[in-house]
């Protein structure tokens, strides 16, 4: 993909910086690179980065592609909700933000995955590849991004598990076939640290 990440990543954290100090919403950059204004979905990530220690998750949360907007909106939207929206987490402040990092990932069109037997999912799913979507009825549906295994060193199954729990079903609710599994791929870009070189991150 060519899109222009480290475009979004800057314009993320100026989104959240001006929101958090302004309460105003930025709109569209005239100068934004034309590819960032087809349909796609996106999720902003937040990380809180304190000397000695690991990263700890300050904040995530995106949207799946959707005709109503495009990969642009989409990122601003997103990252004033990963910021304050997120139920996980109080509101960052705007202090915060010489401490955190900040993390776009932009997804492909989700793919269901039509099998007749749920164990065929292992053969399908991989590890670092692919970001997973439950989801059951018009109200449950929960995403992982493709990260999200390698970083908590996941199994499929284990990934399974989660992505069932995070659309508020339970754990085995991968073995029902009425549960749909999608499945997406994620490019990502991130600081490297906070307001820092931004980089594409390879899932290893």
């Amino acid at each position: 993909m060519s899109y222009s990440g480290e475009f979004l990543v800057k314009l993320a954290r100026r989104t959240i910086e001006t929101y958090l100090k302004e309460k105003i919403t930025l709109a569209i950059p005239d100068d934004a690179p034309k590819d960032l204004f087809d349909q796609s979905g996106v999720f902003v990530t937040l990380h809180r980065i304190i000397s000695g220690k690991e990263p700890s998750l300050r904040g995530c949360i995106g949207r799946i592609e959707s005709p109503e907007s495009t990969l642009i909106q989409s990122t601003i939207d997103s990252a004033i909700d990963a910021a304050i929206h997120d139920p996980r987490f109080p509101p960052v402040n705007y202090d915060e933000m010489t401490s955190i990092t900040v993390e776009v990932t932009i997804l492909t069109v989700p793919k269901k995955l039509n099998v007749t037997d749920p164990k065929e999912y292992f053969d399908l799913i991989e590890i670092g590849r692919h970001g997973l979507i439950a989801e059951r009825g018009r109200y449950q549906r929960g995403l992982l991004l493709p990260q999200v295994p390698v970083e908590h060193k996941w199994d499929i199954q284990t990934y399974l598990q989660h992505v069932c729990l995070k659309a508020r079903l339970s754990p085995q609710a991968w073995t029902d076939l009425n549960t749909q599994i999608s499945f997406f791929e994620g490019f990502i870009f991130t600081e490297i640290t906070p307001n820092g070189a931004i980089e594409k991150k390879e899932i290893t």
